[in-house]
């Protein structure tokens, strides 16, 4: 849910990034977990970047996902100037497909962690952020538990279709 007291700022370098990027948000919306959704340009828009990321803390958020392509200095550039917990999600795109982003992003300077997901990896992204939350909200821990649990059943359930079915008619289905 877009909230006004947000925990969670999902935030791209560009409106493109939103395809992958709300992947995040729906994660939040899984989780019930107020956020905000914007596009702040590391480039384009440095001062607010920095404006965003130095208030945000003083805001309410508690974690700040943050996604960009290309030269990807989003993810870094917030972390320079918040206290918070910063989640990087490179983005594919260019001639490297995202390899140059996934660099840029993970290639921290001592002192300036961001936490880096898969290329395109938003939803891991907004997971990453729920568990964070998790630590300190005891209903968010149950039900990030219950989250996980069901994966393990669905995982479960495929294999045991899988070996009475055999491949072949598994891959038919």
């Amino acid at each position: 849910m877009i909230d006004r007291n947000p925990q969670v700022a999902i935030l791209m370098g560009s409106d493109s990034d939103l395809k992958v990027m709300q992947e995040a948000a729906r994660v939040m919306e899984e989780f019930d977990i107020p956020y905000l959704i914007d596009i702040v340009s590391a480039h384009r828009t440095p001062q607010r970047a920095m404006e965003f990321s130095a208030n945000a803390h003083l805001k309410g958020i508690k974690v700040i996902i943050a996604g960009a392509g290309l030269a990807a200095h989003l993810a870094g550039s917030i972390a320079a100037h918040t206290p918070l917990p910063v989640i990087g999600v490179p983005l594919a795109g260019g001639a490297l497909n995202g390899v140059d982003s996934l660099y840029s992003t993970v290639m921290m300077p001592p002192g300036v962690p961001v936490a880096t997901v898969a290329i395109n990896g938003a939803r891991n992204a907004g997971l990453l952020a729920v568990q964070i939350l998790a630590v300190s909200d005891e209903k968010l821990l149950e039900k990030l538990i219950s989250f996980k649990k069901n994966q393990e059943t669905k995982v479960n359930q495929k294999s045991q279709e899988l070996q009475q079915l055999g491949y072949k008619k598994f891959l038919e289905k």
